[in-house]
């Protein structure tokens, strides 16, 4: 049976103590209700990999001893996801959350001429990244960038494959095709309204491929987690 599996941005060495924070401690405590001399693994989210036992465990505290520390190496190839934010808040969440659990390595919120709503709670939106993080059980969390308008990114994205989706009715490539190319990939994806012709023209200029992702036409969320599978593909 696997390990019970935290989180903890900041970790110790093999041979000492550290204080796991609040949230582990309840989810420990009222939880899994675990007790002193149980094991447990904790990750850093940067390819650490920590195996502890509870020395000492209070309500509102946790002790754990480290025994040993392995690095896992982050998925290759390197895959970022570009997408816009959402009118509707909770499916950008949905994305963030399944895009993490396929091993998605970069995450950046766009805002695109059409991009109906521009707040985003980026503390919420980590938090969601480290809850998928650890229900996939994985040592990488997803780089997330603050939201960046899609000029600015489209002038500075460098990646061996770009690739921009969007609906337009022009000649595209399809992305099941060209994913198993060698290389980090990185890939746009507009928001509902998509991209304007502009920002088409604009990726273009800047040497993306346009892609199509299927016959069928996907919402933006669902665009997103199927580019982060399909790029996935070695």
């Amino acid at each position: 049976m696997s390990l019970p599996f935290f989180y903890a941005e900041k970790i110790s060495a093999p041979g000492t103590l550290l204080a796991l924070d609040e949230a582990a401690v309840r989810h420990i405590t009222q939880v899994l209700r675990m007790k002193k001399g149980d094991r447990l693994c904790i990750t850093n989210g940067r390819g650490k990999m920590l195996t502890a036992v509870i020395r000492e465990q209070h309500k509102k505290e946790c002790n754990v001893y480290i025994e040993e520390e392995s690095d896992v190496p982050a998925l290759q190839p390197r895959v970022t996801i570009a997408m816009s934010l959402l009118k509707n808040a909770s499916r950008f969440e949905w994305f963030l959350e399944k895009a993490t659990e396929t091993g998605v390595n970069a995450i950046v919120p766009l805002i695109c001429e059409r991009t109906e709503r521009t707040h985003f709670r980026i503390e919420r939106m980590k938090n969601i990244l480290v809850s998928a993080m650890l229900q996939s059980r994985q040592s990488w969390l997803p780089e997330l960038s603050e939201p960046v308008s899609f000029a600015t990114w489209i002038g500075s994205t460098e990646a061996s494959n770009k690739y921009i989706a969007h609906c337009m009715h022009t000649e595209k490539t399809g992305l099941p095709g060209v994913a198993g190319l060698a290389g980090n990939k990185v890939i746009g994806i507009g928001p509902e309204g998509d991209f304007t012709p502009v920002e088409i023209e604009k990726a273009l200029h800047n040497r993306f491929v346009p892609v199509s992702l299927g016959d069928t036409r996907l919402r933006t969320e669902t665009a997103g987690v199927a580019a982060a599978i399909l790029l996935r593909i070695r």
